[in-house]
């Protein structure tokens, strides 16, 4: 009969660890996902906006000299990411490809202008920036047209704060349901001990020594879940490193680490406040309420 309750209060305690366990493991690996979401959202938004291409124009006066002098000017400017130059034969070929037929052959010239495509970085691709751009480039006696997609811009800038805003909500409200989920499952976990808690208390053990081994318990239970977290998040990343090469989402290897990092501590944090909070709660009740 005893060895059979014996048994019984081990599985009772295994699956109470193993509950606690689980818990900091599916929070801490929710939050860790959304960590590595709102740094490279912040990436991606950076590579849309750089992607928007802003073109330069030039008059058929600008001669190869004035075209290259622009090019250097570009390629010192703090706030140009890339640019590319295309001839006016270029363009004119590639305009044939697309629509199938040469139309200089009854236009009887090439209508088309040099230009350069110029890709801004990310922080210059607001609306009062990519203007004020605009208007020092169209200083340029030489430039005959700047042509790029103002509405996309304003589209892009607006929807990355409203997505952001919505980011920060959504951590928000996971982060307290995580303290509250593992506060909850460690609650149980030491609400099974609480007879033994008052016991020790009755005879004397103070109140830092009874909370001592539940605390050590607890750190090391947190600690597995968060090792196990950041497993799963490793894994996570690399699936998506080799399904998605393009995505570059391990470029930011700072970063990621300290979003790992960051689930680890959260996990020992989390576990040892909850396991501090409980112990302390059974300790300041009367023996009469423990029923």
């Amino acid at each position: 009969m005893s060895s059979s309750f014996d048994n019984f209060q081990k599985r009772r305690l295994i699956s109470s660890y193993f509950s606690v366990v689980l818990s900091v493991f599916l929070v801490l690996f929710l939050l860790g996902i959304l960590g590595l979401f709102i740094v490279n959202s912040n990436k991606l938004a950076n590579d849309f906006r750089e992607n928007i291409a802003m073109t330069v124009f030039f008059k058929n006066e600008a001669n190869d000299s004035i075209l290259k002098s622009f090019g250097t000017e570009l390629k010192a400017s703090r706030f140009v990411k890339s640019y590319d130059f295309v001839a006016k034969d270029a363009a004119a070929k590639q305009h044939t490809d697309i629509i199938g037929e040469d139309f200089m052959t009854f236009l009887g010239e090439n209508p088309l202008q040099n230009s350069y495509d110029i890709h801004l970085k990310a922080d210059y691709v607001i609306k009062d920036s990519i203007a004020k751009i605009e208007t020092n480039l169209r200083k340029n006696a030489m430039i005959s047209d700047i042509v790029y997609d103002k509405q996309l811009v304003n589209l892009v800038n607006d929807n990355i704060k409203k997505v952001s805003s919505w980011i920060l909500i959504i951590s928000g409200f996971l982060a307290i349901i995580a303290v509250l989920l593992i506060n909850s499952s460690l609650r149980l976990s030491i609400h099974s001990n609480r007879f033994i808690i008052k016991t020790m208390q009755m005879v004397g053990a103070t109140k830092s020594f009874i909370r001592k081994p539940f605390i050590t318990r607890s750190i090391k239970l947190g600690m597995i879940g968060a090792v196990l977290a950041v497993l799963a998040l490793i894994g996570v990343l690399l699936y998506v490193e080799n399904s998605y090469p393009n995505l570059g989402i391990l470029e930011d290897k700072a970063a990621i680490g300290m979003i790992l990092l960051a689930v680890l501590a959260i996990g020992v944090l989390i576990t040892w406040l909850s396991t501090y909070s409980a112990t302390q709660r059974f300790l300041n009740l009367r023996t009469d309420d423990l029923y």
